[in-house]
């Protein structure tokens, strides 16, 4: 299977858990996520996709989902751009500027602004740690994440040495662990590169191709097999963004508050209840309290809104029609006996070493989850 992730860093990503949660749910007929973020939960779905709702409350990152879904050239033109500290200064203060941008999110479920996508995400990706796009009291200015060794992250991310081999850098590189490898800062933290299909072609998949009506991930377009080369005029995310298309071309990207997406009509669990939309797979993955992390990692943040969430989780886990995880850290949350504990370590962020938080990610699955016991392994292989 072809493996899909948000092309910016993201704080609290699940991306290490998206199997487990699968397991927990299983192949559902219905998946709602009222935090989006990375979506790194979704694109790890083993399965065809039916029916998916998402929703954040960060009017740029559910604006960067819509963009990417109905213009992901755009989006792409957008972000191609070098990293720049005056750059970077610049455009985050236009970005926050961008008043009526948010309203037009928060009442418009069509609307969308491919050059606030690409600007931002651009941003994101080179800035370190959290205040990026925040509303709040900030400084403007803050360095871009370049040093000796980096380029930044996201759609600035790089591989070493890929200029040798000839297999062009982050997503395009043919070896699949750049995903978590960090770039260096050879050719000034930009570089266009192209796949191994004719220049203006959508890339193809080994299968029925990225335009299939079939969502199932083995039809998106093989990531091991983008090859880059330089001087192309093709902005070098855009077969990242051409396979996120694919991905997203069903997915309701809602923007607002959380509880937009839990009313009865949304989980399937109306009176009658033969919608053919349950069981229903809900991950919940709310900000952390703010006794647990910097408070301005979000741009719209609430450090008290896990209490809600957790309060919200425990009054429906006995539905049999919902199948819940909840995530969290260790003593964050009081969760019933019935409840399912699955602990895992989470990513390092920018330490070089491992911080106490990364052992203590803890995932609830609700009574009517499925059996999280590893499958049984085959007799002779």
């Amino acid at each position: 299977m072809n493996e899909l992730r948000a092309p910016f860093p993201w704080f609290g990503g699940k991306s290490k858990v998206a199997d487990v949660v699968w397991r927990a749910f299983g192949n559902v007929p219905n998946f709602v996520e009222p935090f989006a973020g990375s979506l790194a939960v979704m694109l790890g779905r083993p399965h065809e996709p039916k029916i998916e709702t998402v929703n954040d409350r960060d009017a740029f990152l559910s604006n960067f989902w819509r963009s990417v879904q109905q213009d992901p050239q755009a989006v792409a033109a957008h972000c191609d751009w070098p990293v720049s500290e005056p750059d970077l200064h610049a455009r985050h203060r236009w970005l926050v500027e961008q008043k009526d941008f948010r309203e037009k999110m928060l009442t418009d479920p069509h609307f969308y602004d491919a050059k606030i996508a690409g600007w931002w995400v651009w941003g994101l990706s080179q800035w370190i740690g959290g205040g990026w796009c925040t509303i709040r009291d900030r400084p403007w200015q803050q360095r871009p994440h370049v040093t000796a060794n980096t380029a930044g992250h996201g759609v600035h991310k790089k591989m070493p040495n890929t200029y040798a081999r000839g297999q062009g850098n982050g997503v395009h590189t043919g070896n699949p662990s750049a995903w978590r490898k960090r770039p260096v800062l050879g050719h000034g933290g930009r570089v266009v590169v192209s796949p191994t299909d004719a220049p203006g072609r959508r890339p193809r998949s080994r299968s029925a191709g990225v335009t299939s009506d079939m969502m199932i991930a083995s039809h998106l377009p093989s990531l091991g097999n983008m090859r880059g080369v330089l001087g192309e005029s093709k902005p070098p995310c855009e077969e990242w963004f051409l396979a996120l298309q694919q991905r997203l071309r069903r997915v309701r990207v809602v923007c607002g508050d959380w509880q937009r997406v839990l009313g009865d009509s949304v989980l399937g669990t109306t009176k009658s209840r033969n919608s053919g939309m349950n069981p229903c797979g809900l991950f919940l993955d709310p900000p952390y309290s703010d006794e647990e992390r910097d408070p301005d990692l979000y741009a719209q943040d609430d450090g008290s809104i896990a209490i809600k969430v957790r309060e919200w989780a425990i009054a429906r886990g006995d539905d049999p029609d919902l199948r819940i995880a909840l995530c969290g850290y260790e003593g964050e949350h009081e969760m019933p006996e019935t409840w399912t504990k699955y602990a895992w370590k989470g990513h390092r962020g920018y330490a070089a070493a491992d911080n106490e938080n990364v052992h203590r990610e803890r995932i609830w699955f609700s009574p009517h989850c499925l059996a999280l016991d590893p499958p049984q392994q085959a007799l002779f292989r």
